[in-house]
């Protein structure tokens, strides 16, 4: 299967505000955020994007839109890749929520976590991973087991999918941290995922594409087999 990058937003006029977004809508980048967006093109020079995949959130469309334009790539939207429905706990404060009840499921047992009126966390990983394992699929069929492609989500989609892709219950997704901006990168093959990257700001992404198959010879399946002692790199 293929190798995905996965780009949380750049940062938003809703980080550091102290307010919940989630949905909200026209939260858009501010002066940091669309720096960090018209970074990722000298960030991704090395890198042979198939597609570009982004959540429907306008913060999402405008961190991905210089990258888009630079290397004419249309934008996939695709819904199930979308912030968490945080119900009715979008838009409050947080030092508001941190008071509630609910606050202490979603930091200590969050596959139990039900927004009110929104929906679960364990839906929310559920949606994703199925979305992006569906997503890959297609890419590697149209493009080949080298094909390397982008979507750009939110923070606790991104840690939802890298929590699957380490065999990880989603009770401990908290322990991953993903930033604005940052970069994670998941290998996915037929019987289990690869991390290479993980929350990374900076770096030449292009150590993480796949060699193409050689001319003339028939082409093999990525291995799913892990490099016993530890990968000797490129």
């Amino acid at each position: 299967m293929s190798t995905v990058i996965l780009l949380r937003h750049g940062k938003s006029t809703a980080n550091g505000s102290g307010v919940l977004a989630g949905r909200m809508p026209k939260v858009a980048l501010d002066d940091t955020g669309r720096q960090q967006a018209a970074a990722l093109v000298e960030r991704f020079a090395g890198v042979p994007l198939a597609e570009l995949v982004v959540s429907p959130m306008l913060r999402c469309k405008q961190t991905v839109a210089p990258l888009a334009a630079e290397r004419g790539l249309a934008k996939t939207v695709e819904p199930g890749l979308s912030e968490v429905d945080y119900g009715d706990w979008t838009g409050r404060e947080l030092k508001a929520l941190v008071k509630e009840p609910l606050w202490r499921v979603v930091q200590a047992h969050p596959s139990a976590a039900v927004f009110p009126g929104g929906e679960g966390l364990a839906a929310m990983q559920a949606r994703a991973v199925a979305a992006i394992r569906a997503h890959d699929a297609r890419i590697t069929a149209e493009h080949g087991d080298h094909a390397v492609w982008a979507v750009c989500s939110h923070g606790d989609v991104i840690k939802a999918i890298l929590a699957d892709a380490l065999g990880q219950h989603l009770d401990a997704f908290q322990r991953i941290v993903v930033d604005p901006a940052a970069v994670s990168v998941v290998r996915y093959t037929e019987t289990r995922p690869f991390v290479l990257r993980v929350n990374e700001h900076g770096g030449d992404l292009a150590g993480i594409v796949p060699p193409p198959p050689k001319k003339r010879t028939r082409a093999k399946k990525a291995s799913s087999d892990a490099v016993v002692g530890g990968s000797t790199g490129r």
